[in-house]
């Protein structure tokens, strides 16, 4: 690193850019040796900068022979290497300081990565939004931000670590559209989830718009759906509110497809589902009222594909018209 910081320094320091300089130190760093490689031409011949006459090269190498290229050594004056070894000094120190520096904030937050932090909305930069997470700054990207979600500088926001990087110096990325951001959510508001009681087992998000999160009781006979939902709605009502309004079904997982399908259509009620093997992968078709069809499809198909999501299968809706009518043919 020093070397490389000196050979900066010093063609800026001398302006020679394009000219082939080397610098060694030697292990105690007590020496400097500069050297530009040059090829050797003839003494009758004007020489460039870069170019060495043949009797003046075999006094640094005998046995140097024209068209060779030759490490020659460059001399400094003592004053000049003063000023070059302040200036290296000052790169080196620098250079250092923001080593450490972004170690230390990827070290802070490498283990908060999966966590909710709340920080200060700092400044507004086109359409990213820094944060100011206590000494350090972290960026919330357009594409981690919620539809319709606006912030002013000054304000309060609660944020997901979603990853912490050190290519392009030590970044935190930030998310309020992750899915996990929510599950977090739910961990803050609900006990039983920190405790083990209720677990969450997957979860699907259309942020701005819809969750799904499926829970299951670990142990003991709780109600995992009425804990996350609190007492008349108290706990899942904080989350809403933080989510701006984002609208969150909560249901029972279960290890019974049929079972679990049904719940993830929620609020839809389901009649019954059928399923069947298309190139070995289980398809459900399910089977609604007809007065519950496009609640169960939901708007643009919103409702069936996050319950596909959840759930991990293909889910086909008909109503019971339909599959009557499919029945007769």
């Amino acid at each position: 690193a020093i070397e490389i910081a000196f050979l900066s320094a010093y063609k800026k320091r001398f302006g020679l850019v394009k000219e082939n300089i080397s610098i060694f130190f030697n292990k105690n760093v007590s020496e400097i040796n500069i050297t530009a490689k040059k090829k050797v031409v003839g003494d009758d011949v004007d020489a460039s900068d870069f170019e060495i006459y043949h009797d003046m090269a075999q006094e640094i190498v005998p046995t140097a022979e024209i068209g060779d290229e030759i490490d020659v050594p460059v001399e400094i004056k003592n004053e000049d290497f003063g000023r070059l070894a302040a200036q290296v000094a000052k790169q080196v120190i620098t250079q250092k300081l923001r080593e450490a520096e972004k170690k230390q904030v990827y070290d802070e937050y490498h283990d908060k990565k999966g966590q909710i932090v709340t920080g200060l909305v700092q400044r507004l930069e086109k359409n990213n939004i820094i944060v100011k997470l206590g000494r350090h700054e972290a960026v919330l990207l357009p594409s981690e931000q919620v539809p319709g979600e606006k912030f002013r500088v000054g304000d309060r926001i609660k944020v997901y670590i979603s990853e912490t990087s050190t290519i392009k110096g030590s970044q935190i990325l930030l998310s309020r559209s992750h899915p996990g951001f929510v599950q977090k959510l739910f961990e803050l508001e609900v006990p039983e989830l920190t405790d083990g009681t209720v677990v969450i087992k997957s979860t699907s998000r259309e942020a701005g718009y819809r969750t799904k999160i499926a829970v299951a009781t670990s142990r003991g006979n709780a109600d995992p759906v009425g804990a996350c939902i609190g007492t008349k709605g108290s706990r899942i009502r904080a989350i809403v509110d933080e989510l701006k309004g984002e609208k969150i079904d909560v249901v029972r997982w279960s290890n019974i497809p049929v079972e679990f399908i049904s719940n993830a259509l929620s609020p839809a009620k389901v009649s019954h589902v059928k399923s069947s093997n298309i190139n070995n992968r289980e398809k459900f078709t399910v089977i609604v009222p007809d007065d519950q069809l496009s609640l169960a499809i939901g708007r643009e198909g919103q409702n069936v594909r996050l319950a596909a999501k959840l759930t991990n299968f293909h889910i086909d809706i008909e109503s019971e018209s339909q599959s009557r009518s499919k029945s007769e043919k």
